[in-house]
């Protein structure tokens, strides 16, 4: 059967697989041998990714609402409503009245005409993607210390690293590529591993040392570790001389963050804190990994800035097998970032309130008049639409209402914004509220681009035609802007997007498809010529001088009292994917992790006379859920974990709707619940 090289749909991996087809249907994956993330393997939702293609219950034809029902409706008839509707907003109440999601699922040439249409065409900053729902902070806290929010080094390098040190990542279950690396070189080559996470994840177990600490109690621990480098002259005196900047205000901030302190707020031992210090300072190639565990609070800036601190004291950074490695979550996050599907900026990061940058975008674009004021995030567009601002929604392969925090606050707001518009391969919970649906493409049925976690630029192809009259969201974005007047989006191909890209996009000017080949580029790649880098910051920063940003700590937004007495904290399950729209059409997958849990501690589980597999009501001051317990030692005391992929018990019924104040991202890992048996 005909077999296709292209990029797995689900994390920030970007493991290349091979797609079996029968000409019609999708019929298997297997590993590519010789790519360089995956080396022949594959997690079980790679093996596993063609399946959901194939589910019946594809959109196959654009739907229009009438009278509280979906009817299906010509293309034509559909985006001829859209433009009619989205033209009266902006030519009633501005362009402002508009808002666009994007999606990290879909490729970068689709974000950039997302971005692209929301700026040129209807003159509206309102764009954003889930970026911000995962790893804002990183864009915006190693922007601030670097000069780049990315990460620092590749995945390759794991192996010779000497320490890795894991925070806030439960690797081996959102990145089982990466986290089979990390087990593989403490295993065969004496890592030193260091796992600090309030859950005792998978990787504990190949641990040279496991700290538990309290959730959102980050920059404390952090601060700690610092402090005891400088206290034991640990620091690297001639990389902070010669690279940085800020490092007496570092000095000053950390002085009072003893151990002894450390332990009082966090409960790490101070034994612990003096322990992993010395360990990670020590050693000549120390790796930094966090995601979400981190990024997730209103703190995630400062949690952000803090390891970006432990890492320049120590100079564990501009060098191979060192670094600050976030892995970002979804298959695109990092190229939707990337490629400007941000309020703020356009592709590559360039700033559009630099007025050379919007003059350099309208020449490209051939266009007038570009916004210079940033727009409205994730959550402030939610609520904007709720509060009537908003008038008309444009969603992208995005399902708010599973992922977005406080989720009967989302579903009021979907409910009441004058009309909703959902792009996407099913009818998710999301695209139930709209007003038009519009029936898009897999990854298996278009051209394009991902971009992994390592800044790695790589090719999908396609395997398969969309079923029924679904189209590739670059088609279905470059018809409503024709139909908008606007003629800069006439493209035959993807790689003409790309191209464009490249041309205004410095960090991804040398990318072609031509030059993709079968494994990709990592960025930057200015010129033609270049070969793609591996690490960054190697001479220099970014931005010339590393800055230390000091960070104090501060407590989460919401803590427990009498009667919310648990701290509740969310994240993924290895068989499952975000809001499960596609794992739960893969039997394979469903049937391993077929319904939604809670997991609890032992003595909290006997405390309130609780069995394994009993339902119980987890209550927050937002909402209540029911679903099983799982009783173990995974979590601390007085602390609870639900996975977040499941609307049956969804746990963004009960997360609470604050945000860190720079990244606006939402405060995912801490809030304050209580239990009740039923």
């Amino acid at each position: 059967m005909p077999r296709v090289l292209t990029t797995c749909i689900y994390c920030g991996c970007g493991c290349g697989l091979y797609l079996i087809s029968d000409g019609k249907r999708l019929t298997g994956a297997y590993p590519s041998r010789n790519h360089p993330v995956s080396r022949g393997a594959l997690c079980v939702k790679g093996w596993n990714s063609y399946e959901f293609s194939n589910d019946l219950n594809r959109l196959t034809a654009p739907l229009i609402k009438k009278d509280g029902k979906f009817i299906p409706a010509s293309w034509d008839e559909t985006l001829g409503l859209v433009v009619e509707k989205f033209k009266h907003y902006k030519n009633t109440f501005g362009p402002d009245s508009l808002a666009f999601l994007s999606s990290a699922k879909t490729t970068n040439e689709e974000n950039f005409l997302m971005m692209k249409l929301a700026r040129a065409v209807f003159k509206t900053n309102n764009i954003d993607h889930c970026a911000r729902l995962c790893h804002a902070s990183t864009v915006v806290g190693l922007s601030l210390a670097f000069g780049g929010g990315a990460m620092t080094n590749s995945i390759n390098e794991f192996k010779d690293a000497e320490v890795i040190l894991v925070t806030g990542s439960d690797t081996t279950a959102q990145h089982p590529l990466i986290g089979s690396r990390i087990i593989n070189t403490v295993k065969d080559k004496g890592a030193k591993l260091i796992v600090i996470d309030p859950r005792e994840i998978q990787l504990a177990k190949y641990a040279t040392i496991y700290a538990q600490p309290k959730c959102g109690t980050d920059v404390a621990w952090i601060n700690g570790l610092i402090y005891v480098i400088i206290a034991e002259d640990l620091h690297d005196k001639k990389f902070i001389e010669e690279r940085t900047e800020g490092f007496l205000e570092l000095k000053r901030t950390v002085r009072d963050y003893t151990p002894e302190l450390v332990e009082e707020i966090t409960t790490i031992p101070k034994e612990k804190i003096i322990e992993i210090a010395r360990l990670y300072a020590k050693a000549r190639k120390s790796m930094i990994v966090y995601s979400m565990g981190i990024t997730q609070h209103t703190t995630g800036v400062d949690n952000v800035l803090s390891l970006a601190n432990l890492a320049m004291v120590t100079g564990h950074i501009g060098f191979a097998s060192t670094g600050v490695n976030p892995l970002r979550g979804q298959n695109n996050v990092q190229g939707s970032c990337d490629v400007g599907a941000l309020p703020d900026v356009y592709s590559g990061y360039q700033s559009l309130v630099d007025g050379d940058i919007r003059k350099k975008f309208e020449q490209g674009w051939r266009v007038e008049g570009l916004p210079p004021k940033a727009g409205l995030t994730v959550t402030e567009i939610i609520s904007a639409a709720g509060e009537g601002r908003i008038k008309g929604l444009y969603i992208m392969g995005e399902n708010p209402i599973i992922s977005d925090p406080d989720s009967n606050h989302v579903r009021k707001c979907l409910s009441e914004v004058e009309f909703l518009v959902v792009q996407d391969i099913f009818l998710s919970d999301t695209a139930e509220y709209a007003d038009v649906v519009l029936p898009s493409a897999s990854f298996a049925e278009k051209d394009g681009t991902f971009t992994n976690t390592e800044r790695r630029v790589e090719r999908i192809r396609k395997v398969i035609d969309p079923p029924g009259q679904a189209k590739a969201d670059w088609q279905i974005l470059s018809e409503v802007a024709r139909r908008m007047g606007y003629k800069g989006m006439d493209y035959k191909h993807p790689s003409e997007i790309m191209d464009e890209i490249a041309s205004l996009t410095p960090i991804y000017g040398g990318i072609t498809y031509d030059r993709l080949g079968p494994y990709g580029l990592q960025w930057p790649c200015p010129t033609k010529d270049h070969p793609g880098t591996s690490v960054l910051h190697k001479e220099k920063f970014t931005k010339g001088k590393g800055t230390f940003m000091p960070r104090p700590y501060i407590p989460p937004a919401e803590s427990t009292d009498e009667e919310y007495n648990f701290v509740l904290t969310t994240g993924r399950v290895y068989w499952h994917w975000h809001t499960r729209t596609m794992t739960n059409r893969t039997s394979t997958l469903e049937r391993e992790a077929p319904e939604p849990y809670v997991e609890i501690n032992c003595e909290d589980a006997e405390d309130l006379q609780i069995r394994d597999d009993q339902l119980i009501k987890v209550s927050s001051r937002r909402g209540a859920i029911t679903l099983k317990v799982r009783v173990g030692h995974k979590v601390a005391k007085g602390t609870l974990f639900i996975p977040f992929h499941y609307r049956e018990a969804a746990a963004n019924i009960l997360t609470i709707l604050a945000v860190d104040p720079i990244a606006k991202i939402p405060e995912y890992k801490v809030c304050a619940v209580k239990v009740e048996k039923i």
